[in-house]
């Protein structure tokens, strides 16, 4: 066996799990043992190379076995692309915004860090894409759909801002939104829009307050209607009135 071999932990382009040797050689796994080691193949083993290079780990990743028997060229680029992905993906997941990734910023990170190896951003920029793609929460196709919690209803500072849904109706306020609203109800202001509702639901309702010291209009809800009943209207300001009432600020 080899001595000082250098372990990578990658992926395939379909999430499987792939070990990366010596920056020269891809191997996938190709079963799991009883004793919790894993058998990886070269990549070439099912071309027409067969390949039958292979290494054993156990489950901390040591080296158990490696037999290294191969018949090809090394793949120093194709190797060097995969652990480019498989970083940037990792980076990717650490970003709880989707909206917020920069693609070129990341992959910028991620070449610094290789090195002369890294591929060029051209070669993985639809891969960075659809893994950023992957990070937004499923399409909703109806009001149902809508989750009743998500980490999307976070702030950065880990608040919930949903704070109520039902059949007709979520409501969307902040815990700073929500002080505003308490110190500033005397002069509430609301207007609703159909030209950006989603399209599953009748109405995108806002309320804002004004801030005299300030001279400035604030949102202090945001609301998503099913429909235009009176009882949907009536339940969305009890609603937001309770926040109040637990605050204290209405009696």
């Amino acid at each position: 066996m080899e001595d000082n071999i250098e372990i990578e932990i990658s992926e395939t382009n379909r999430g499987n799990e792939q070990i990366i040797i010596n920056k020269k050689h891809k191997f996938n796994i190709s079963f799991q043992r009883k004793d919790k080691s894993k058998i990886y193949r070269c990549t070439e083993y099912k071309t027409l190379n067969k390949c039958k290079s292979l290494i054993i780990l156990n489950d901390k990743k040591e080296v158990l076995k490696y037999e290294s028997l191969h018949n090809h060229l090394e793949k120093e680029i194709d190797v060097s692309i995969s652990v480019a992905k498989h970083k940037i993906k990792e980076e990717i997941k650490k970003n709880s915004i989707p909206m917020d990734i920069k693609p070129k910023h990341i992959f910028n990170a991620v070449s610094q860090e290789m090195g002369l190896i890294c591929p060029e951003y051209s070669t993985i920029r639809s891969q960075i894409i659809r893994n950023i793609n992957k990070q937004f929460p499923p399409n909703i196709k109806s009001f149902d759909d809508i989750p009743i919690e998500s980490e999307y209803y976070k702030t950065k500072r880990n608040e919930n801002f949903m704070i109520f849904k039902n059949t007709d109706l979520i409501i969307f306020q902040s815990p700073f939104q929500a002080y505003l609203f308490s110190n500033y109800h005397k002069n509430i202001f609301a207007d609703g829009t159909f030209y950006t509702a989603p399209k599953f639901s009748y109405q995108l309702f806002i309320t804002r307050i004004y801030v005299g010291e300030f001279n400035m209009f604030y949102t202090s809800s945001i609301s998503i209607l099913k429909n235009k009943k009176q009882s949907t209207y009536e339940t969305l300001f009890k609603e937001i009135k309770k926040i109040q009432i637990n605050l204290g600020v209405i009696h």
